[in-house]
């Protein structure tokens, strides 16, 4: 034992909330190994600032300081390869082939994982294990043999969400711009690993809810909200545009200034776009324009059928993403499914208050912060914008609540939720007459 807790293994693909689990396990000396596909070194890092390119920047962010390089082990050249592999199934495939692409990439690494714990120097004594799903499988029943504890993340609801995406679809006929046709061995495989996880991080009661409603007991799963890294408080309070906020208090909101709601994100069925657009055909006479932000999964279609009062933007850049906050007066994020939504969170940093679902992460609170809207449900979305159009000193009250709001879910907090989950298990092997150490 370290420091009166166990010795965490962590395997992950991809950098996942920029390694938020690794690292705050790391800062609470709990952290004994990171293995992950890809690793960026001080090489790529420096042709990432020398050279435009999408992937080589893509790579350069795949490495972060609060983790000591002597505790990581990846294999950069292989996750290329990875990556590429999914890439030609999806291809080939479709929707179907990208699945299939997840559940085999995932098995190459969890073999590549216990390759390198076979070399008996990835594994200390009174090991725990956390991986995330898809990729686990393997590495759990090899570690289960020398019952090690395994805990898995799942990231979102699975099946639920896809089905939910399905009814969608149906519902809306020629919006989504690709079929939805998912495997049963996608499915297969992230039943066998929740089968084997000792316990099963979510990190939202939405998503209990739906592995409940996938057979898991429920006292198996512990729900743990994800982390927004804030910078200063005063710095902070310098990406809020005050001087906009007290003309509004003055005179409210007209055609000259309108309320400015964003959207930021994937624009797709499941983040409720179609409810947006109803929502906004409803208020197009009234003083609010809807800024759509980010990558299009909806057909042309579907887009011709937007009001005057919304505006697509595209894709944006990781470095224009603050402008955007900046320059909106309150978030939506209209979801049927999220595992969280760290937008939520973004978008309280930046002074704005968040209009959701009950559909994800539990970061608002209803009529302090923002709203929390039915899903499927436009008259509801008009009725709360509406209640900001009139009561602009309402607006701005959320506003501040919002920003407080936001520096409550710490990466500290992380680490202190995943080391009350390791007592709770290990306080369970104890009482079983099992002593693990």
């Amino acid at each position: 034992m370290n420091n009166n807790h166990a010795n965490w293994f962590c395997a992950q693909m991809g950098a996942r909330e920029h390694y938020a689990v690794p690292r705050s396990l790391s800062a609470k000396g709990a952290l004994s190994r990171l293995m992950t596909d890809y690793w960026s070194d001080g090489l790529t890092r420096s042709l990432a600032n020398a050279l435009p390119s999408k992937l080589i920047n893509s790579l350069a962010q795949r490495f972060h300081p609060g983790i000591p390089g002597e505790l990581i082990h990846s294999w950069n050249l292989q996750a290329i390869s990875w990556d590429a592999k999914i890439k030609m199934m999806t291809l080939t495939g479709g929707v179907t082939g990208r699945y299939l692409g997840y559940c085999k990439v995932g098995k190459q690494f969890g073999d590549a994982v216990i390759r390198r714990m076979d070399s008996g120097r990835d594994l200390p004594k009174g090991s725990l294990f956390f991986g995330y799903d898809t990729c686990s499988l393997e590495i759990m029943r090899h570690l289960k043999k020398s019952g090690v504890v395994c805990i898995l993340d799942q990231i979102d609801p699975c099946q639920v969400e896809i089905e939910l995406v399905y009814d969608e679809q149906q519902a809306w006929p020629g919006w989504q711009s690709y079929d939805l046709t998912v495997p049963d061995e996608f499915y297969q495989r992230h039943q066998d690993e929740w089968a084997l996880a000792d316990s099963i991080v979510v990190n939202s009661h939405f998503s209990r809810e739906a592995l409940v409603r996938q057979g898991v007991n429920r006292n198996k799963i512990c729900v743990v909200p994800l982390s927004y890294e804030m910078v200063g408080y005063p710095e902070v309070r310098k990406n809020i545009n005050f001087e906009s906020r007290q003309y509004i208090l003055k005179h409210g909101f007209s055609t000259n200034r309108p309320l400015r709601v964003l959207f930021l994100g994937q624009i797709m069925l499941r983040k409720g776009i179609q409810y947006l657009m109803k929502a906004a055909e409803l208020l197009k006479n009234y003083p609010v324009v809807f800024d759509i932000v980010g990558p299009l999964y909806i057909s042309d279609k579907a887009m011709a059928t937007a009001s005057r009062n919304v505006r697509f933007h595209g894709r944006v850049t990781r470095n224009e993403i603050g402008g955007w906050y900046r320059n909106a007066d309150a978030f939506i994020l209209p979801t049927l499914s999220d595992g969280f939504a760290i937008t939520q969170l973004e978008a309280m940093a930046y002074g704005l208050p968040v209009i959701t679902t009950a559909n994800c992460g539990d970061v608002v609170t209803d009529g302090i912060d923002g709203f929390i809207v039915p899903t499927r449900d436009p008259e509801a979305i008009v009725r709360v914008i509406c209640q900001y159009l009139e009561q602009p000193h309402n607006l701005e009250n959320h506003r501040e609540a919002a920003l407080c709001k936001s520096k409550t879910f710490s990466l500290s907090r992380i680490g202190d939720d995943l080391l009350s989950l390791e007592r709770a298990i290990l306080g369970q092997y104890v009482l079983k007459g099992v002593y693990y150490a």
